[in-house]
């Protein structure tokens, strides 16, 4: 175990590892712990001697121990250890860079060239898929012809009322126009519709009832029928009243059905109208 100059019993051989004073340092250094002592001369080799290099500036820091220039942590003669420099302190944290603006839209990619016709091809053209087969109509079930509404308009007819009171009668005295006659409409269904005034002795109930009110004393119980065709159509037929129909301006014929068409008019009694319309 070596011993230093101050006396310090030192585990390493070049330091003390105690006051950090060079193991072989002249006994001068031991007299201060914090420099040479008083009256004696720097470190030997800190002097300078002829032909040697000479110290360094005032300016640079030196040992307050031996006065030998710092160049390290510990001095390089007498091995004191410096204070160790304060760390830095960090830079405040700077504030973040504002985004940098959005660069304007790329205009669109200009749309591309057509394409050069190619060369017509020399595979032969695709064979068309057979068409499909046909179906039998005779397989599917008939279907029922479309037919048409029948409707009878009733009204009062002022023109007819007067041909009759100009042709005279037994009656024509008697009988007046109603002041006031509303419009009836009936449809006609089923295979045949009656035309006449409902009698309960006899048992009749006409599908088209002109008892009234007003009601004309010239329609008979059973004036005339409509007979329905079997394709939808009808016909008139006056089965014998006793002041007969008009069809048209047409005297029927008894017993005689006459096609009917759409607009047709029948007149009988006084002044009743039935006009035919279909839809």
């Amino acid at each position: 175990m070596a011993t230093c100059p101050s006396g310090h019993q030192s585990a390493t051989d070049d330091f003390c590892d105690v006051c950090g004073i060079l193991i072989g340092a002249p006994a001068a250094f031991a007299a201060s712990p914090d420099g040479p002592a008083p009256g004696t001369a720097a470190h030997p080799a800190m002097t300078t001697a002829p032909g040697a290099t000479p110290a360094a500036p005032p300016s640079a820091e030196t040992c307050p121990r031996c006065t030998t220039p710092r160049t390290g942590q510990f001095c390089e003669a007498c091995g004191y250890a410096y204070t160790p420099p304060p760390a830095p302190t960090p830079p405040p944290p700077s504030a973040p860079n504002p985004p940098p603006p959005s660069a304007p839209a790329a205009p669109p990619p200009p749309a591309p060239a057509p394409a050069p016709p190619s060369a017509p091809s020399s595979a032969p053209p695709p064979v068309p898929a057979p068409a499909p087969f046909a179906t039998s109509t005779s397989s599917l079930p008939p279907v029922a012809p479309v037919t048409s509404i029948w409707t009878a308009v009733v009204t009062a007819d002022r023109d007819y009322f007067d041909s009759v009171q100009a042709a005279g009668g037994p009656d024509a005295a008697t009988v007046t126009f109603p002041p006031y006659c509303p419009e009836r409409r009936f449809r006609l269904s089923g295979t045949e519709v009656r035309i006449g005034r409902r009698s309960v002795s006899r048992g009749i109930d006409p599908e088209i009832d002109l008892t009234g009110p007003p009601a004309d004393p010239g329609v008979s119980r059973l004036h005339a029928v409509l007979v329905a065709a079997p394709d939808g159509a009808w016909s008139l037929v006056d089965p014998g009243s006793e002041n007969g129909t008009l069809l048209n301006g047409t005297e029927l014929p008894q017993g005689t059905p006459v096609p009917l068409h759409d607009g047709d008019r029948i007149h009988l009694g006084a002044w009743t109208a039935l006009t035919i319309t279909t839809r």
